[in-house]
């Protein structure tokens, strides 16, 4: 099975676009999509009131983290995407973007990201660092294990733990009560999902990642074994995704929601089983597949339906 699929979402040719635009491009801002949904469907899961203030909150603390998040990720690997082909376009490679700007916005990102949780509730400032750092960690991750995608699906499913706590905390007794019962099924089904398409997307740094010693589960177990992988992550994240929508007492737009999700997942699979050139537009199906099934949970706790 051929694996020569060279595409990278963080690439910008351009250098004579607006400053906006490749700053933009820089922390690959539509990938928010990933986690937003996600960290409203854990507030409404609460089942306390999601006022306006503590909706905005949560998307200047994700968007915060986000920006910061990715900012660091390419100064930590700015070395190694200018010796991978795929990645040699990045724009803090090619000078596009400055060191100096992307501190700048791990700087900018960390503060709105640790403000917004200060104005939520006690609860998420305590425990805001800790996210910080798991995100922040992530760089260093593939050097030195071979399941950094988990690592990732982490910070991404952690988005449903911050949205809970954005609201929950407010009435929580305690940190511990917090915590206890936030709705880990929903997190760690994120988890693997993200952690699943991640395993598909490095398929393409396979041969570079052994060269250079970093770990992935391509490059510990091959391409097959990968998509073995990726199957059984997704299996288990449908399984969870289906667990919370029943768990949580959900109604007919989460169902429905849910069904669909799952479709577009064993399709997306089935995309990358048939050909690895599909992993572009299996990797992209993903910016669709989870803020599906989030939506249907916003919809029905909003509705009550």
């Amino acid at each position: 099975m051929k694996h020569s699929v060279r595409w990278d979402p963080g690439a910008l040719v351009r250098a004579s676009v607006s400053r906006i635009y490749k700053l933009a491009k820089f922390v690959r801002i539509e990938h928010t999509l990933f986690s937003l949904p996600f960290a409203y469907a854990g507030a409404l899961l609460s089942d306390k009131p999601l006022t306006m203030q503590t909706a905005t909150l949560i998307f200047t603390a994700l968007l915060g983290l986000r920006i910061a998040g990715i900012s660091f990720n390419n100064i930590a690997d700015r070395d190694i995407d200018a010796l991978n082909p795929r990645t040699a376009k990045r724009p803090l490679v090619t000078g596009v973007v400055s060191l100096r700007e992307a501190w700048g916005l791990v700087i900018v990102g960390s503060l709105l990201y640790y403000i917004s949780a200060a104005l939520l509730n006690i609860y998420a400032l305590m425990l805001s660092p800790i996210v910080w750092a798991i995100a922040m960690s992530y760089p260093y991750a593939k050097r030195l294990h071979w399941l950094p995608h988990i690592h990732l699906g982490l910070v991404l499913g952690l988005a449903v733990f911050g949205g809970y706590v954005a609201v929950e905390g407010c009435y929580a007794q305690s940190i511990i009560q917090l915590v206890v019962s936030a709705p880990w099924p929903l997190v760690l089904g994120v988890a693997l999902w993200v952690s699943g398409f991640d395993t598909v997307y490095a398929i393409m740094d396979m041969e570079f990642d052994r060269k250079l010693g970093l770990g992935s589960i391509p490059a510990k177990l091959g391409v097959k074994g990968a998509l073995i992988a990726a199957l059984v992550q997704h299996a288990i994240a449908s399984l969870l995704f289906i667990y919370t929508v029943a768990a949580y007492g959900l109604g007919l737009p989460a169902h429905i929601a849910t069904m669909a999700s799952i479709a577009l997942l064993c399709y997306e699979d089935y995309l990358v089983l048939k050909s690895l050139k599909n992993i572009p537009k299996a990797f992209n199906l993903n910016l669709v597949v989870g803020p599906l099934y989030a939506l249907g949970i916003v919809v029905s706790k909003t509705l009550r339906f």
